[in-house]
């Protein structure tokens, strides 16, 4: 979840709650995973549009439950 004024001012993590802080007192966030997902057809969610932010360690603890393994590069 993202919080504007003319930037952004500040992120949550959707999962944990958490603010994801700004590095080093810069503007520029600490790495995230951030979603954008527009659902189409075929789908229940059929022209919703879902974004959300999650931190590095939610994204750690759900791809640890994968029952496939991500692919890393």
């Amino acid at each position: 979840m993202k919080e504007y004024s003319r930037k952004i001012e500040k992120i949550y993590c959707n999962l944990c709650g958490e603010e994801i802080k700004k590095a080093d007192g810069s503007d520029i966030f600490e790495d995230h995973l951030s979603v954008d997902k527009n659902w189409g057809y075929f789908s229940k969610k059929d022209g919703e549009n879902h974004s959300f932010d999650i931190c590095e360690r939610c994204y750690d603890r759900i791809i640890d439950g994968f029952k496939i393994p991500i692919e890393k590069k």
